[in-house]
């Protein structure tokens, strides 16, 4: 498609946006605020999330549809409101890009490795931030975000600014010196304190995550597919001896367990 008919198409869409919700439009769409939309970006962006696992091109141009459709959305209902359109989205999108790769666009000097790439954007950013906005370098990562990814993503922008272990040696004495002190803390039985303590335990944690290279969001859900599997696999074989688990002892149920993860090891092995 040229740029000519991408144009074209990206107009009708908008045309399209705007008649649903016309006065003679969709009755639904008519109601929606940028608001009431927010839990469909959410869930649109986890299901882009899922099918960019799969590896399904198909699947992947209709989730990136979704999500576009989400911000032609919003552009509708601010164009409505008179405080912005989605050629304004388009040209600030435009501008931040170019603003923050000036060794592309402004002829500096091409920074030497993807680390310092990061490093220099994360310092770009940080110098455009208004009056009353915070000047952090981590200021910006959203709090809505799930919070083992947000803090990844926290500890990402630190490391990337120079703060850092230098090897992953100290991460995992790290993990070890939390887990004592969240040991003291529940012996302590300061439900507070233990709190904070279980949270420096999981950060310390997401950091090992990030030094080995892993995204702890990413594996946690993969952790917790493979119980709910598990689970459900006690669950038919429970069944199918007509017992229900208030009939079953715990050293059943974990035998049913392990069998599980024999199952599942085989199948990956024999893949």
């Amino acid at each position: 498609m040229s740029d000519r008919e991408t144009e074209e198409k990206f107009g009708e869409l908008l045309n399209v946006m705007a008649q649903l919700r016309s006065e003679n439009g969709c009755p639904w769409d008519k109601e929606q605020t940028h608001a009431s939309l927010k839990p469909c970006l959410l869930e649109e962006t986890y299901e882009l999330l899922d099918v960019l696992d799969d590896g399904d091109p198909k699947k992947l141009r209709e989730e990136l549809g979704d999500v576009l459709l989400q911000v032609v959305f919003h552009s509708q209902i601010a164009t409505e409101e008179g405080k912005f359109t989605a050629k304004d989205v388009i040209a600030q999108l435009t501008d931040k890009l170019i603003r923050r790769h000036p060794y592309v666009f402004a002829g500096e000097a091409l920074p030497e490795d993807a680390a310092a790439v990061l490093k220099q954007r994360l310092q770009i950013k940080a110098s455009e931030k208004k009056d009353g906005e915070s000047k952090s370098a981590l200021g910006n990562v959203p709090k809505a975000m799930p919070a083992l990814a947000r803090a990844q993503s926290i500890t990402r922008r630190a490391s990337h600014l120079g703060f850092d272990w230098p090897r992953i040696e100290p991460v995992w004495e790290k993990v070890a010196e939390e887990m004592t002190e969240l040991k003291n803390a529940a012996t302590s039985g300061d439900k507070k304190r233990t709190g904070e303590e279980l949270g420096d335990l999981l950060f310390s944690l997401v950091n090992l995550a990030r030094f080995l290279d892993v995204e702890a969001e990413e594996v946690l859900a993969q952790t917790n597919d493979r119980f709910v599997r598990r689970f459900f696999f006690i669950e038919t074989k429970l069944k199918a001896a007509n017992k229900n688990f208030d009939q079953s002892s715990l050293e059943e149920m974990d035998r049913l367990w392990e069998e599980a993860k024999r199952i599942e090891s085989s199948e990956t092995n024999s893949a």
